[in-house]
């Protein structure tokens, strides 16, 4: 395994393979789980090399509190992608390695799909997820990107800016891997009480429970459904719930034919925000 902090070192590890082989790129911001290691063994499966990297980027966070809170695991990250293949290039640079002198996203045209949900409540959110995302395509020029389900709104997202910007390569959205009692991973579980942790498995329920109502009541119903279900709960304050069409994210009322649904949800626990979904139909 190939560790490298610069982008020199980074593109000449890239040099050195063979052109006509696959690459695979998987970019996390490290405190890695069973999630990234899905993500990271299906490029592996996929791809004749995997480069991996590990950057916590600040241009997405609009809480400079929670980047500040954000786990520093390395050691143990590269610990985990060794456990799942050596033929991986890791790439953990500095924030000043990536952006220079100037820490600052770009401006990009998502079609609206940065208007709602996620980015109602996280301002610039997505130009910084935009702006890293694109860097590390041009960079690394990868044949395929692995991204979790878990963030979808993320990954249409980044599918536009692929589409937009002309970029060859093909975005690989991969299912969201749970906890054992239906929590969806995360780094930021870790920072959870266990009380807490075990009893976050509410979320999942209720978005569970939420896929049947869906199949014979309004999203109107469902959704006031689940704002209630939240009120009656001590431990979670519900930010937001919104059912979607998958493709262009934009919140429905009332069911139409031959269209695809997803429902989505933030929810706090204490002060830890954690975010889910699930497909409805």
């Amino acid at each position: 395994m190939l560790i490298t902090k610069t982008k020199t070192e980074l593109r000449a590890a890239i040099s050195s393979l063979k052109t006509e082989k696959s690459l695979g790129l998987v970019p996390t911001m490290g405190a890695l789980h069973e999630g990234h290691a899905s993500l990271v063994s299906k490029a592996v499966v996929e791809n004749k090399s995997v480069v991996a990297t590990i950057f916590v980027n600040p241009t997405q966070f609009d809480n400079q509190d929670d980047l500040k809170k954000y786990p520093n695991t390395l050691d143990d990250d590269i610990s985990l992608l060794k456990s799942i293949s050596e033929n991986i290039i890791v790439f953990a640079p500095t924030a000043s390695e990536v952006y220079s002198n100037e820490v600052k996203s770009a401006s990009y045209d998502f079609d609206g799909l940065d208007q709602v949900m996620e980015g109602t409540y996280r301002d610039g959110h997505f130009e910084g997820v935009a702006t890293i995302v694109e860097t590390l395509f041009r960079l690394v020029e990868p044949t395929k990107a692995y991204f979790g389900e878990k963030d979808f709104q993320q990954l249409q997202i980044i599918r536009k800016v692929v589409q937009s910007k002309n970029i060859s390569l093909q975005i690989v959205g991969c299912p969201i891997v749970r906890e054992e009692h239906g929590l969806a991973m995360s780094s930021r579980n870790e920072r959870l009480p266990k009380k807490v942790r075990h009893e976050a498995a509410f979320i999942y329920n209720i978005l569970q429970k939420a896929k049947k109502k869906f199949g014979m009541k309004s999203a109107t119903v469902v959704s006031d459904w689940v704002r209630q279900q939240f009120e009656k709960h001590p431990l979670f304050k519900l930010e937001y719930f919104a059912i979607a069409n998958s493709d262009n994210l934009k919140e429905i009322k009332r069911k139409q034919p031959n269209v695809k649904y997803r429902a989505f949800i933030a929810v706090y626990a204490n002060d830890i925000r954690l975010i889910d979904n699930v497909a409805l139909n």
